[in-house]
């Protein structure tokens, strides 16, 4: 097993390797071949997409914050090495990584299934260090010889993984999405931050927000303005299908929405939403609102708003998590090393 130390300076570099990225320098040339071979097979990763990702782990693997989140931990030098399974999501780019890091971190061996569309880049991250390659073992074939779990999917496919794992100690997530609670009085700058929590990754994120709660008599262009500077995303065709299926699944419903030729806003009590689209809802108070959330929390991964409410972030920071920021609230570094 590689020393604490030794993983600590690997992340740092990992880290460095991230934030230096430019298209004109040649040691990148092979990383964004990774890139157009990653756009080939998920359509969805457009290179802008996958850019904006890597910038965010660049920026959160900076020495302090590796230390940081590292210190909260009691790391031991001889622990017995586990083998840790780990089913991979790929709805947006780089979506697994905060579980191999941690498993790398913590010295153990990471079993890794990718999505069947995404499992180019997650090979090449793991190439670039021989301490990540040496803990690293990628298959498409059935998972075996494994001592813990760590699957991410949707309801139906966590419903199959709590059956087929319930033997192994598990974390399984299953669908969760980001929450708004405006106020109306928020800024321009606000409403556009909004804007990419809301289309940053195309909305398919968890951390996406999908679902606004407004007061009675909110101007909803307000809303249209803020994700007005991020019309293009009608440029990618997998977007402007879904956004052209969704508008005549509610047209045909004869549901009753508002839309600006490339974005839905729907009144709905759901939180979930269609690609293209936000759901809304009114609230007459915040007291009313809170407990509403509180009762709603195992289907929320975050929420954004200026009012402090309980583990409310600024707007525009949905899609910018921090290495302790963990997906479904569950301590993943807690859960490897109480193995």
């Amino acid at each position: 097993m590689n020393l604490i130390k030794d993983r600590i300076l690997a992340l740092e570099k990992l880290g460095l390797y991230f934030q230096n990225i430019k298209a004109e320098n040649p040691e990148y040339q092979k990383f964004f071949e990774c890139l157009e071979t990653a756009k080939q097979h998920n359509a969805w990763f457009q290179l802008d997409q996958c850019l904006a990702a890597f910038k965010v782990w660049g920026d959160a693997l900076s020495k302090e914050k590796i230390n940081r989140w590292i210190n909260s931990y009691d790391l031991k030098e001889t622990q017995e090495q586990k083998t840790i399974a780990v089913i991979m999501a790929g709805n947006i780019p780089l979506v697994g990584l905060h579980d191999l890091i941690s498993i790398w971190i913590n010295g153990d061996i990471a079993l890794v299934k990718c999505a069947s569309k995404d499992q180019i880049l997650m090979p090449f991250i793991a190439n670039l260090d021989p301490i990540f390659k040496s803990s690293t073992i990628f298959t498409t074939e059935r998972l075996d010889g494994f001592d813990a779990v760590i699957a991410t999917g949707g309801n139906n496919a966590a419903r199959y993984f709590d059956y087929y794992f319930s033997k192994y100690p598990h974390i399984i997530r299953k669908n969760r999405n980001g929450v708004a609670v405006l106020t109306g009085n928020e800024s321009n700058e606000e409403y556009e931050a909004l804007g990419r929590d809301i289309l940053q990754y195309y909305g398919m994120g968890c951390r996406n927000v999908s679902k606004l709660y407004v007061p009675e008599g909110f101007d909803l262009n307000l809303v249209f303005g803020g994700v007005y500077p991020l019309a293009s995303v009608l440029n990618v065709n997998k977007y402007a299908n879904n956004y052209d299926y969704n508008k005549a699944v509610f047209l045909m419903s004869e549901f009753d929405f508002i839309e600006n030729g490339f974005f839905m806003i729907k009144k709905d009590e759901g939180i979930s939403s269609p690609i293209a689209c936000v759901f809304y809802e009114h609230y007459e108070n915040i007291e009313t609102l809170e407990k509403k959330l509180d009762t709603l929390e195992d289907q929320i991964q975050c929420l954004v708003s200026t009012i402090p409410l309980k583990n409310a972030i600024p707007f525009g920071q949905t899609q910018q998590p921090q290495l302790w920021d963990y997906a479904d609230g569950i301590d993943t570094m807690s859960f490897l090393i109480d193995l």
